[in-house]
């Protein structure tokens, strides 16, 4: 009976954390919705139409090896709507192959033209990103520092739209909307767009209005060189240095501006290697800024109580991962644990929470996906597909990243893994011998393929369980959690993750 306790115990616990995330959530629909309804006071904005007014700024491009992006990213940069005078931009090349040398031969044909372009690089890749941005910054000649990753195409007004808002002085960062120029390619790129549609409007535009901390998200965006310098500028001891730079600036009472209507398109990972290699990263580094920054946040005395709250639950993004596998893993013991144990039954009401929960983001996603495609019917047939679709291969990934949400709790470190990028579009392209692909398999897959025999027996338990002929209460969560490791498991084999 000691075992079984101990289940219940971390079962329910596990639940009720994500059913906080989810009203956490549910608060951010509120303050989503309550800031379209509410007209935005006129913002105080640089004149444009007045030269005295435009200011000096820096585009940096930190790459590495990215032959396959490298001439369309230089190209659609060199055609930004600024000044010549009043722009400069820097490629940050830490390249080790062929892409050096092509990179070093387009920036000189682009120099020619007049534009302002360096070739900045380094002998050491020392805190990967964080360090290309932060030996950038030292020769920069730019007030504001837009950034863009190598698969990013901002369309050619996008300075005009952002740097306007730097004439507040309180403003550090603008921040804008992450679009997607392959959505359509496949069900993982799909799920990949849903999945950040949301964060890009509810969570973004939910803790904006209401003052809450927000993230740059490492690009598409701009900061103020001033606020970089004053929270201590780039550092590299985690594997997000844009979610550490911009709470320490936060702290520091910097503002953060987020523009919701500009949109800046970039390309999804198409294989689920890539795909893989991105959500660990990302995963991961949450984790350590949990670590690192939460406590800070916590005795801050300039920060209020609600935005703490939501700002320890925004550190804990990633963990809901590994929240989540807990309860899947136990659902099926938690199964057999209530058909053998009359006494106990009435402490499953716990299992409701996860309905509760899961109710909760469908209503979330729901309102952020019919202000971006419409409402109607139809469109809600079909957003209830995707959502099932994306709640089961998130589910599906949720081993993978439980793994690298504890090795940033517990400190492990590792490399900053770039994600490829493929230059594809259109199903016409095509990523096979992409050079920069993973050509071995994780042994974290083959763990994921016994997971979908699991959930398999899982399903198969709620035929067989009890003497009322079967308990199928939790079948539609194990019928999920089967197709989302399928998936997971099977795209992993057949693309050699």
């Amino acid at each position: 009976m000691i075992l079984e306790t101990i289940i219940i115990a971390i079962y329910s616990i596990a639940l009720l954390l994500i059913f906080l995330y989810a009203l956490a959530q549910l608060n951010l629909l509120f303050n989503y919705l309550s800031a379209r309804r509410t007209c935005e006071k006129s913002a105080v904005k640089f004149d444009f139409s007045n030269p005295e007014e435009i200011p000096l700024v820096t585009i940096q491009l930190p790459v590495y090896n990215e032959l396959y992006v490298m001439d369309r990213l230089l190209e659609n940069i060199a055609g930004l709507e600024y000044p010549k005078e009043k722009l400069e931009i820097q490629v940050l090349d830490d390249s080790t192959d062929e892409s050096f040398d092509t990179t070093a031969q387009h920036i000189a044909e682009l120099r020619k033209t007049g534009l302002d372009i360096q070739h900045v690089t380094r002998t050491d890749r020392k805190n990967f990103k964080a360090g290309a941005l932060k030996e950038g910054l030292k020769v920069a000649k730019g007030e504001f520092i837009a950034i863009f990753d190598a698969d990013f195409l901002p369309k050619p007004n996008w300075l005009k739209r952002t740097i306007p808002y730097f004439k507040d002085a309180e403003i550090g960062v603008v921040q804008t909307r992450w679009g997607h120029l392959n959505r359509d390619y496949s069900i993982l790129t799909r799920v990949q767009a849903f999945a950040l549609d949301a964060h890009f409007t509810l969570e973004q535009v939910g803790r904006n209005s209401k003052g809450h901390f927000i993230n740059f998200n490492g690009t598409a965006g701009v900061w103020r060189r001033e606020c970089i310098v004053d929270a201590g500028n780039w550092e590299g001891d985690t594997l997000t240095e844009d979610l550490d730079l911009s709470y320490r600036a936060q702290l520091k009472d910097w503002k953060f501006k987020y523009l919701e209507e500009v949109e800046t398109p970039a390309e999804l990972p198409v294989v689920i290697s890539a795909a893989r290699s991105q959500q660990f990263r990302w995963n991961k580094g949450g984790a350590e800024n949990f670590r690192k920054m939460a406590g800070r946040v916590v005795k801050s005395n300039n920060v209020s109580f609600k935005t703490k709250l939501h700002s320890v639950l925004h550190l804990l993004n990633s963990t809901m991962f590994l929240n989540i596998l807990i309860v899947a893993i136990l659902s099926i013991p938690m199964l057999y644990i209530k058909n053998e144990y009359e006494h106990l039954k009435l402490y499953f009401f716990v299992m409701s929470f996860f309905v509760i929960s899961t109710l909760i983001f469908f209503i979330c996603y729901w309102f952020t996906y019919k202000n971006s495609y419409g409402g109607g019917f139809k469109r809600f047939l079909t957003y209830t597909g995707m959502f099932f679709t994306f709640f089961s291969i998130a589910m599906g990934f949720s081993l993978h990243n439980s793994i690298a949400v504890l090795e940033g709790h517990f400190g492990k470190k590792s490399e900053f893994i770039r994600t490829p990028k493929f230059n594809i579009s259109s199903l016409k392209d095509s990523w096979k011998g992409n050079k920069y692909l993973k050509k071995n398999i994780s042994p974290n897959v083959i763990f994921e393929g016994v997971l979908m025999l699991y959930f398999g027996f899982g399903m198969y338990s709620a035929f067989v369980v009890g003497d009322q002929g079967g308990d199928f209460g939790l079948f539609p969560f194990h019928l999920m959690l089967f197709i989302g490791f399928g998936f997971v498991f099977f795209k992993s084999l057949t693309s050699k993750a």
